[in-house]
């Protein structure tokens, strides 16, 4: 998996690699602003073939002598240049003051700036180190560009200026920033930023190119992470198995017209590979269900003490619950009682499973993993100190509002550090949920499941798609992945689902794509 680095990650790799002597600052400039010069040739072959007329706004840092660097570059190659500035040049940081010098050509005030003529605008204004909203000459400049009638190529160095790389969000105070300007093309170093993944930049990005400079990037378990396909070995079932070796899952149902959202979900976990799934209903839905299930088994769980009977056998590995349960007593008691059960010491082992559940117990204690959606999170927020319920082998998989009913006191734009501090105060797995869906664990671990750009999957907001996400993280869950991993690894099924999809998915779509996907990677 890809890292995603914060500003303060990137700065640090870049001044150990100087510290070492593997670089100097003027090194990695000249790398960023020559990788940045061949991914806009690479990218309009048409304009990097003939004499083009490019305008490169350079900022008062760092960013800026990256857009000197290119400046002189594309002049090199015979294109008209000319390069904008605020403040006097002079005044740069020693690298990005040399790379002024080098450059050479005409560089006016960047008051001065007027968009008409060119075919190529560099924004090398500011890049990851933006700590306060544009304004002045640097907010006139991106609004000229954003009016423009005949409007240029756009190219952001890092990030497009105004918004944090951190967050993907515009900085506090920005409300006149102009709403209509986005980035055609968006190149970074060494690794994206967080924010290319998380809030509004990645959709005002463009296509996103990465390049190397020759930095040493953090490792460590603190660094978020972009999520990646699935290992083989996770997803794939080995010749002479049997349905047992793969897990039960249980998904609860709600009454009667409510068991479509757990069907979805069943669908979903059996799909992924569990051996077997069963929805448990109450009495009066079991006809319904019944008319709508074939591979998926059917019991009837009315309430707690059914739920207790259930979860008795230990081939049961994995439960999910919430989808259409409903917020009435019975639902209660079912998110209490599954919550609080705990395999008796003295259960018995099943023929032909003892290996498997033994397997399983090691991992998760004498506990049966729980995954809590929809109604189940609203019953969670109802009860409020949620702490006290859950447990480690726990997943919640909130979007936005439910993570706000949640966790009342985690705002802000950081997704990625709500996500985080939410799994440490709850103690177990988080997914919280959107094109940018995060899954975080109480360690302290990041990863991000960024839908964008290559692999934007917009169609995924329909009715149902997050119930068929709860039943995949159940159905891997209940095949013996760790919390964590089934959460990240159903997130890419579920994102690459809609991706291959694309336009009129619905949810029950979902399931049926995963065959294809599954042979794909090898499974």
């Amino acid at each position: 998996m890809s890292v995603l680095l914060k500003a303060d990650e990137i700065r640090a790799a870049e001044a150990a690699a100087i510290r070492s002597g593997r670089a100097t600052g003027a090194m990695l400039m000249e790398r960023a602003g020559r990788g940045l010069f061949e991914a806009i040739c690479a990218e309009w072959p048409d304009l990097a073939a003939g004499s083009s007329r490019a305008m490169v706004l350079c900022g008062p840092g760092n960013n800026g002598g990256d857009g000197y660097v290119v400046a002189r570059l594309l002049a090199e190659l015979g294109w008209e240049v000319t390069a904008y500035a605020e403040g006097d040049p002079q005044k740069l940081p020693p690298d990005a003051l040399a790379a002024y010098r080098a450059w050479r050509g005409e560089t006016r005030p960047l008051v001065a700036f007027d968009p008409r003529g060119a075919e190529l605008v560099v924004d090398a204004l500011f890049g990851t180190g933006l700590a306060r909203p544009l304004g002045g000459g640097f907010l006139e400049a991106l609004q000229k560009l954003a009016n423009a009638k005949a409007r240029p190529r756009i190219v952001a160095v890092d990030v497009l200026s105004g918004f944090s790389s951190d967050t993907g969000h515009l900085l506090e105070g920005s409300e006149e920033y102009p709403k209509p300007i986005d980035a055609d093309l968006t190149v970074t170093f060494e690794a994206p930023r967080l924010g290319h993944y998380t809030g509004e930049l990645p959709e005002r990005s463009g296509k996103l190119v990465v390049v190397p400079i020759g930095v040493t990037l953090p490792d460590g378990e603190s660094v978020a992470r972009l999520i990646g396909a699935p290992a083989v070995g996770r997803i794939g079932k080995a010749v002479g198995g049997h349905k047992y070796a793969h897990g039960h899952a249980l998904v609860l149902a709600g009454g009667p017209t409510k068991g479509g959202a757990a069907r979805l979900a069943a669908r979903g976990a059996l799909r992924v590979g569990a051996g077997l799934v069963t929805v448990g209903a109450p009495y009066e839905a079991l006809v319904e269900n019944a008319a709508r299930l074939d591979a998926i088994m059917l019991c009837q769980i009315d309430g707690d003490e059914g739920l207790q009977a259930a979860l008795a056998d230990p081939r049961i590995t994995a439960l999910c619950l919430g989808p259409g349960l409903g917020l009435d007593a019975r639902a209660a008691g079912l998110v209490s009682g599954a919550l609080s059960w705990i395999m008796p010491p003295d259960a018995p082992l099943i023929d032909g499973t003892d290996a498997q559940i033994a397997a399983h117990f090691r991992r998760f204690g004498r506990r049966v993993p729980v995954v809590l959606d929809a109604d189940a999170l609203t019953l969670l927020a109802r009860e409020g100190r949620i702490e006290k319920s859950l447990h480690k082998s726990c997943v919640l998989t909130p979007h936005e509002g439910e993570f706000a009913r949640l966790f009342p006191d985690l705002s802000g734009p950081d997704k990625p550090e709500r996500a985080r501090a939410a799994a440490e105060q709850a103690g177990c797995t988080i997914v919280l949920k959107g094109p940018d869906t995060v899954v975080a664990t109480p360690d302290g671990r990041v990863w991000i499941g960024g839908a964008f750009h290559r692999r934007a999957a917009p169609w995924l907001a329909t009715a149902g798609s997050g119930d068929v996400l709860a039943g995949l993280i159940a159905g891997l869950i209940a095949r013996g992945a760790a919390p964590e991993v089934a959460a990240c690894d159903a997130v890419w099924l579920h994102q690459e689902a809609g991706r291959r999809l694309g336009a009129g998915l619905i949810a029950e779509d979902i399931p049926e794509a995963l065959p294809a996907i599954l042979r794909d990677l090898g499974a």
